[in-house]
């Protein structure tokens, strides 16, 4: 299938300084960075000499794994003096052992990191990975993106003030998490959430899972949550908090309304039964199988459910209170690429980057069922999932409708807001205490920064 341009430029009101207000001083030492040159001009790859080039990347699910394959054998066959090395880890592993790694003797050249404060912030603020302005301005990287995906890679150098500053890495998907759905089993998308949560009702009346999830990891909860938060809360609002903007907060009665709906589901049994014993995978494995009506999940499964449901499968952004209101979805990125401070060659490591996110890294990832992220004139996909989740990507853009994730917010947040809401799943807390909550780990975390 081809892809077309299907990113409308998606401008975030006031995303242009982002700040996190966390003051103190940078953290790290310059001692465990290596000395970094400024490039001046486009680096001759074929005259580099013998390189080996360490990739770690997250790309381990069906389309994303053909994508990063395709693109490293291509990248290897144009330049034979360059061999990459490899290391494909799941998202809760890189989340876990990047920090050690690049701060390590054997640090990789390019490892992809997870936006915002928990991870990337961490990185920069130690000086482990480095600005990449200068090869920035070389490739014309700038041009090759909308403004706000470029801001989502941007720090201040202390690595406390996230969406403004030195660019660090580059992305090659768009992300949205929206509703997969059986088709032989949903005749009619939903055209509103009191409709979403009617065919809700009637899939369990029926004896079907109504809504395929699985919590074991923790973080799927945040896309549940976050999901019906944008029904519930003014985009803005959700913007302003995960930037921390002055005045923001997690304890309001929209944020509040998000909670005591999800908690709802839950006890109404909305879910996969002891579904926060049920790891990520497992469940929309289940619901490519035939079991559940829905899927709440973000669009780096579609590969996977293309495959596995053929045309089966469709895809819906979360409808709103009134028919025909305008999206409001989380989303963004992917994980963008990065450069280390220790990496042996940044040159090599900056050509790789601009490979895979040029117009031929586009159509390798269309043709593998991927949403590019770059800006694009090629044909669209317009028919099956691909095609749907296409539209929107489109629709999105057009009414200015993409909320960040939550994690985003502070340097622990993954960590509190995935606890918090497994908490509430499980009927351990109010929703009104798990507002208060949140909000209290949030003014720690801005207290000891």
């Amino acid at each position: 299938m081809k892809l077309s341009r299907m990113f409308a430029p998606l401008v975030v009101a006031g995303a242009t300084a982002l700040a996190v207000g966390c003051g103190g001083t940078p953290g790290g030492s310059s001692d465990n960075a290596k000395t970094q040159t400024t490039a001046s001009a486009k680096p001759d790859v074929a005259k580099a000499g013998n390189v080996t080039l360490t990739v770690w990347d997250q790309e381990v699910r069906g389309g994303q794994a053909a994508q990063i394959k395709r693109l490293n054998g291509e990248f290897m066959a144009k330049y034979p003096n360059v061999k990459i090395k490899r290391v494909a880890k799941s998202f809760e592993d890189v989340n876990t052992t990047l920090k050690l790694a690049v701060s390590g003797p054997k640090a990789p050249d390019v490892v992809q990191a997870n936006q915002g404060l928990g991870v990337m912030g961490q990185l920069v603020k130690a000086k482990l990975i480095r600005p990449v302005d200068d090869y920035a301005k070389i490739y014309g990287w700038a041009d090759r993106y909308p403004s706000l995906l470029l801001d989502l890679n941007k720090f201040e150098p202390t690595g406390t003030t996230f969406g403004a500053g030195s660019l660090y890495g580059l992305s090659q998907m768009g992300e949205i998490v929206g509703v997969f759905y059986n088709k032989k089993k949903v005749t009619a998308v939903p055209k509103t959430l009191a409709e979403f949560e009617q065919q809700v009702a009637d899939a369990k009346a029926q004896g079907d899972v109504p809504v395929q999830f699985g919590n074991l990891d923790k973080w799927p909860g945040i896309h549940e949550y976050e999901t019906l938060l944008g029904q519930t809360a003014d985009k803005q609002a959700v913007r302003d908090f995960v930037f921390q903007k002055s005045g923001a907060s997690f304890d309001t009665p929209a944020f509040t309304e998000a909670a005591t709906k999800l908690q709802g589901w839950a006890k109404s049994g909305n879910f996969t039964p002891d579904f926060n014993g049920v790891g990520y995978d497992p469940a929309w494995k289940r619901f490519s199988g035939g079991k559940g009506r829905f899927l709440i999940a973000g669009t780096w499964l579609v590969a996977d459910l293309s495959k596995r449901m053929g045309d089966n499968v469709g895809f819906f952004l979360m409808p709103g209170a009134d028919a025909g209101a305008d999206p409001v979805a989380l989303g963004g990125e992917s994980l963008p690429f990065t450069i280390t401070s220790k990496a042996k060659n940044p040159d090599v490591a900056a050509a790789y980057i601009d490979f895979l996110t040029d117009a031929n890294a586009q159509k390798a990832l269309s043709e593998t069922d991927n949403l590019p992220a770059m800006k694009s004139d090629a044909p669209s996909a317009t028919t099956g999932l691909l095609g749907e989740v296409a539209t929107a990507w489109t629709t999105l853009g057009k009414a200015d409708g993409l909320i960040p994730y939550l994690d985003y917010t502070t340097t622990t947040f993954y960590d509190d807001i995935s606890a918090a809401i497994q908490k509430l799943l499980a009927g351990k807390t109010s929703p009104e205490d798990f507002s208060k909550s949140v909000q209290g780990s949030v003014s720690s975390a801005k207290a000891s920064s």
